[in-house]
């Protein structure tokens, strides 16, 4: 029986049929398939196969493959700052067409974290996924919501950009829009943007649970603790998440490319193919930056997520480990020889 992920608890899950809402345990089978890689663990908006039981209960027996996967990898930050954890990714949302990104206007100096905006753009890049940056409570800002905006679209080249304020509705019927035909999106973004808000607009009641920033900071308090898959009674299906702190690129292919299309262009005018625009002479990317035309932090956001790419791929790619390790014994040997009178 088909059957569509609603929600993941561990070892079961709420599945949507064509007959309703339940709940299900995974089989035998489906659990010692999935022990090794997380990936392949049931996610909210997997198509499943289930198979109803003689005594009359449904187990959850087979995960469909995907059409598109939303996925971060294992890695977080060691006491010295440094990248550490497994090369293992966890999949956030399966089976989407479209990725909200949401990102909250907020007062200060900085009104968005744009480095958090290209991150979750390169991933959603690499799911498959159409990605949506949308400016979540664009209320607060008054008077420079225009120049936010325009500092978000610098970084998102070729994503399109919506405002929205879900209280008094500004945007809402636009964000709709893009779930029109009974596509599926999910909202990424922090604690506090806003995603549990905008979903009870979309579904036009309350259906998820919301709580007020911290007055103090602005930050946002994890109201949504898990993933949840919801249909919304105009047509269409949204997941909530709860909010992200850090996401871990997984597998990049060319998620960070689109994200920095802008330097990729740049890039072709360098005077050599393989430029790494650190100090190479003729370096076009370096001389955009050194005129204004590229700002430094876009630059450094850019060099930044690719050395995490190559971390990652390293981790998970059995070939690029052996070279790797290859380089560095020889340049151990080599400096070691060196060292000898």
């Amino acid at each position: 029986m088909p059957a569509r992920v609603a929600r993941v608890d561990r070892g079961a899950a709420d599945v949507i049929t064509a007959d309703g809402h339940l709940h299900v345990q995974y089989a035998a089978r489906l659990r010692r398939a999935t022990v090794d890689d997380p990936v392949a663990l049931p996610c909210v908006g997997d198509w499943a196969a289930l198979r109803r039981l003689p005594e009359g209960r449904c187990e959850l027996e087979a995960i469909l493959p995907r059409k598109t996967a939303f996925v971060r990898g294992g890695v977080s930050r060691d006491s010295r700052g440094g990248l550490s954890g497994d090369s293992q990714g966890q999949v956030l949302a399966a089976n989407v067409d479209v990725v909200f990104v949401a990102e909250p206007a907020v007062h200060g100096t900085d009104f968005a974290d744009l480095g958090r905006v290209e991150r979750l753009l390169s991933l959603a890049w690499e799911s498959g996924a159409r990605p949506v940056v949308l400016i979540t409570k664009c209320d607060l800002v008054g008077e420079h919501l225009g120049g936010l905006l325009d500092d978000v679209a610098a970084v998102a080249p070729g994503v399109d950009l919506h405002a929205v304020c879900s209280i008094t509705g500004e945007g809402v019927e636009v964000v709709r829009g893009h779930l029109a035909g009974s596509r599926t999106a999910v909202i990424l973004g922090a604690s506090g943007a806003g995603k549990s808000t905008l979903v009870n607009a979309l579904a036009g009641e309350y259906v998820m649970e919301t709580q007020q920033v911290r007055a103090g900071d602005g930050r946002g308090r994890h109201t949504t603790v898990h993933r949840e898959l919801i249909p919304l009674a105009g047509g269409g299906l949204v997941i909530d998440t709860p909010g992200i702190r850090r996401v871990g690129l997984y597998e990049m292919s060319q998620g960070v490319e689109l994200v920095f299309s802008d330097i990729e262009d740049l890039a072709e005018s360098c005077r050599f193919a393989d430029c790494a625009h650190d100090s190479e002479p003729g370096c076009a990317v370096l001389e955009a930056m050194e005129s204004g035309e590229l700002p430094e932090r876009r630059l450094e956001s850019w060099r930044k997520l690719q050395r995490e790419a190559a971390w990652m791929a390293r981790r998970t790619d059995a070939r690029l480990r052996s070279e790797e390790t290859r380089k560095w014994k020889i340049i151990h040997k080599s400096v070691r020889g060196r060292g000898r009178p």
